[in-house]
């Protein structure tokens, strides 16, 4: 997406893969900047910030404890049944166990390393002054003269009804990085729709 390196600041040396950093940080702030670093309010603040991402963890474990389950108990029965039943060539319970088999491991190498990368993540490195993960962001449709909040989050809290849009999504991806008093036009699949941010509040002041 924007392709920017990420220094290490020297009190938290963190290292991020480039698709989970463009998804949750701002293009323009990848360079470190002390401010961006709450320092202040102690370990209360941090720990609440850090908490912001539990929800996603439990997700991503609950459906690997599951998959693994499957993986590991379910569908080697259903080979071994499938087995039984003679000329495998012809047998389309083996087929369908075979390629569920083949699925259920890609998904897991998924769950996994997003799960990985998400742990990774110092939720201080995101930018204090503009739109990122975790931001409410309240802008007008300027077509209409109405007011909208979204919430930036990852794709596995996305809730489009309850206004939380993933950080990937067109309108997402728009307003990262963003400020009080930009204009954001964005292709989305109902058409192009033009924005101005008239609020904002980061995950920062949200904690």
């Amino acid at each position: 997406m924007w392709g920017l390196s990420l220094p290490s600041p020297p009190e938290y040396g963190i290292r991020v893969s480039a698709r989970l950093r463009e998804s949750i940080f701002p293009a323009a702030q990848f360079a470190w900047t002390p401010h961006v670093f709450l320092i202040s309010n102690g370990c209360g603040r941090k720990r609440a910030m850090t908490d912001a991402l539990t929800n996603v963890k439990k997700k991503l474990q609950d459906e690997i404890t599951t998959l693994e389950h499957e993986m590991n108990v379910d569908l080697p029965k259903e080979l071994m049944k499938a087995r039984a039943h003679g000329d495998l060539s012809e047998n389309a319970e083996y087929k369908y166990a075979k390629e569920r088999q083949g699925y259920v491991s890609a998904r897991l190498g998924q769950l996994k390393k997003r799960l990985g990368d998400i742990g990774m993540l110092n939720l201080t490195n995101i930018p204090a002054d503009r739109a990122g993960y975790g931001s409410r962001v309240w802008v007008l449709d300027i077509k209409k003269s109405v007011e909208v909040e979204y919430k930036l989050v990852t794709t596995e809290e996305a809730d489009a009804a309850q206004g939380l849009i993933s950080t990937t999504s067109p309108i997402g991806k728009a307003l990262l990085g963003r400020h009080v008093g930009d204009e954001v036009r964005v292709q989305t699949p109902a058409g192009v729709k033009e924005f101005e941010v008239v609020r904002l509040k980061t995950i920062h002041e949200d904690v």
